[in-house]
């Protein structure tokens, strides 16, 4: 979940404690958010960033002490397009316009806006498309450095990538528009530059909207043919989620509610998935993997709201707990982590 605490993209305090409280807390994996592969790819200015190597040093810190709890440490690449350039939502979240402090020239697959009367983004050029492939290898290479072990391309939620995948937002005539083929381009222009530079051992997952809920949008059939195609170029896992691509989608939001796509894709696709949004009980996070829905739980507003969920699901379901060495006090019969 973006923190909106980064000033220039850096990593601080509060991305230690926050991100080391979930591996305190007990998760096998812990993700960064949304960390933006160039300046102008936050959605604000107080995003978190890995566009410059001075970035790295604070990461590293703070992968070291998610390891140190027996927890992975994963990034998400993003770039969020015509997205960018607004407000922290606590300041109302509203588009900052070029020129003025804060803001900067948004850039899209095509000259519309995300919001009525919003900023009109720039028609991003053929040089720009290959700086952003570049700029996310570029990324990945210093999230190694930075100690990662898992690394996501996030291509959901209306930002960049996603902005292409949808035919809502891509009204190109060239090979970047139009056909499903023209439109998944970039994204596997991305995921082969980004395999290419973290080699064949280190897990990649790519993040997708699996619908825009949107007549005419991106939709679960376009989303399996991506995972088809992705998968033989490197990805492991598809992050299954939905929306975020127009204003007006009406989401049918209920417990679970996107886990169909999940199951569908893996079936259909045959790569391995993840879950997410709104599961939020250890019941229902197992129930959707014995039901072999998906591979993976990911979780995120839950984890807000109780960094200790892992530890508290474990004791829920009688399954063995391990917890810091500072901590067995609090859990008596509990299992110290090495």
């Amino acid at each position: 979940m973006c923190e909106y605490s980064s000033e220039d993209g850096f990593a601080n305090d509060w991305h230690l404690v926050h991100l080391g409280a979930r591996a305190v807390g007990g998760a096998g994996l812990v993700m960064t958010e949304a960390t933006a592969v160039e300046a102008d790819g936050r959605i604000t200015y107080a995003d978190l960033g890995i566009y410059k190597d001075e970035h790295i040093a604070m990461l590293r810190r703070i992968t070291a002490f998610l390891r140190s709890q027996r927890a992975v440490p994963g990034i998400q690449l993003a770039h969020a397009g015509r997205k960018a350039s607004t407000e922290v939502p606590w300041a109302g979240g509203g588009p900052i316009a070029p020129g003025t402090k804060n803001g900067w020239q948004v850039m899209a697959p095509s000259a519309t806006p995300f919001t009525e009367g919003g900023p009109t983004p720039r028609e991003m050029t053929h040089g720009e498309i290959e700086r952003v492939v570049r700029a996310f290898a570029v990324a990945a290479r210093r999230a190694l450095d930075a100690g990662f072990e898992v690394i996501e391309i996030h291509s959901a939620h209306g930002y960049l990538i996603h902005q292409f995948l949808s035919p809502l937002s891509n009204l190109r005539t060239d090979e970047f528009g139009g056909s499903l083929e023209n439109r998944v381009r970039m994204v596997l222009a991305i995921i082969s530059a980004v395999r290419g530079e973290i080699g064949t051992h280190v897990p990649l997952f790519l993040r997708i909207s699996a619908t825009d809920w949107v007549e005419g949008g991106w939709d679960i059939e376009q989303s399996v043919e991506l995972a088809r195609r992705a998968g033989p170029l490197g990805v492991d896992l598809i992050d299954v989620s939905s929306g975020g691509s127009v204003m007006n989608a009406k989401i049918p939001m209920a417990p679970g509610f996107q886990v169909p796509f999940a199951e569908r894709i893996r079936k259909e696709a045959r790569v391995m998935t993840g879950a997410v949004g709104l599961i939020t009980g250890a019941d229902q996070a197992e129930a959707i993997l014995h039901a072999a829905q998906a591979d993976l739980i990911l979780m995120a507003r839950e984890f807000l709201r109780d960094p200790y969920f892992p530890i508290h699901a474990a004791h829920s379901m009688s399954a063995p707990l391990t917890v810091p060495v500072q901590y067995l006090r609090a859990f008596p019969g509990s299992v110290p982590r090495d």
